[in-house]
């Protein structure tokens, strides 16, 4: 339950992402320094804390063992995560975005196989391949189809181009987090705590994320001050905050398939957070019964879920009181 209700947490600051990458969009700020400008505004925040709990010297050294390993792995989770998000905040409103990034509830299921879970043999432990929990695959899927609902009240004003540029890019992305994630939690879980996976991560993409600042410096010029204050808001809630709670969260359940899909439909919260913030600060579109319908049944897929991930109590044998 402790994991769910931080998982909720990070839902909420993760949502700041899509308000203000649409509102950084809306002013005319390239998504080139939006996505970069994140990162590099976390470096220093991350190697501080990392610095001050007296844990950068055994991140350097895992990193070392394993370089390639790290900026692969790292492309995956944060540079195919968030570059195609804010690509295409630059051709879809924010709540198309959020909504569609939904499908990484079902995305994390059904990459279950890939990873492998230790479990205890007769012959000692071995690593087991992951199953598709079909309980938590069920309920996400309610998940989605309550994304959706929110989806129809503004299906009529999408055009093809909104489609292929806002929703394939974030479809990459919500396959791309959950692997990136899982793959270095598989590696490093119970090595390394939250703090040093994100700044290890960080820190592996920071060359990419310079690369895209180059091109943005040569195709768009320097930021504006408001896309430098807004990217700062947003690399200090989404990139620090959120991230390490979520990842915090994440690793907590490591070991259950079931209770960390649970965890990663927390992130449907990003929905309804979205929307709120769009309403009250970009004066969007207030929510039609349809979008009201929407809303109330991710709530209850995110309790099934929460529901499906307790542990069951063993039922207690009926003790006989027969006499010889």
């Amino acid at each position: 339950m402790k994991a769910i209700v931080i998982g909720i947490l990070a839902s909420l600051f993760f949502a700041v992402t899509f308000i203000l990458n649409r509102a950084m969009e809306l002013s005319g700020g390239s998504w080139l320094w939006s996505s970069s400008l994140r990162f590099i505004f976390m470096v220093p925040f991350l190697c501080l804390i990392v610095i001050m709990r007296g844990t950068f010297t055994p991140l350097l050294l895992e990193m070392r063992k394993k370089p390639f390993y790290w900026i692969k792995w790292s492309f995956v989770g944060f540079v195919l995560f968030y570059a195609p998000i804010t690509f295409a905040a630059a051709y879809g409103p924010g709540w198309l975005i959020a909504g569609t990034w939904q499908i990484t509830i079902v995305a994390g299921v059904l990459l279950s196989p890939l990873f492998y879970v230790k479990q205890d043999m007769p012959g000692g432990p071995q690593l087991v391949r992951q199953k598709i929990p079909l309980v938590s695959l069920g309920t996400s899927v309610i998940i989605l189809i309550g994304a959706a609902l929110i989806q129809l009240q503004h299906a009529e004003s999408l055009s093809g181009r909104m489609l292929l540029f806002s929703v394939l890019p974030v479809v990459i992305a919500a396959f791309a987090y959950p692997l990136g994630n899982r793959r270095m939690l598989e590696e490093y879980g119970g090595r390394l705590d939250t703090f040093q996976r994100v700044l290890g991560m960080t820190l592996a993409s920071l060359p990419f994320w310079l690369i895209l600042a180059a091109y943005g410096w040569w195709s768009d010029g320097l930021p504006t001050a408001s896309q430098t204050v807004q990217s700062f808001i947003v690399a200090v809630s989404s990139g620090i905050i959120a991230t390490v709670l979520f990842f915090w969260a994440t690793d907590m359940v490591r070991d259950n398939p079931q209770k960390l899909a649970a965890v990663e439909a927390t992130q449907s919260g990003e929905v309804i957070f979205a929307l709120l913030g769009e309403i009250v600060l970009l004066s969007g579109v207030f929510p039609s019964l349809l979008s009201f319908a929407g809303l109330f049944i991710i709530i209850a897929g995110m309790m099934l879920h929460t529901f499906a991930s307790q542990p069951r109590k063993p039922k207690k044998k009926a003790q006989s009181n027969l006499t010889a």
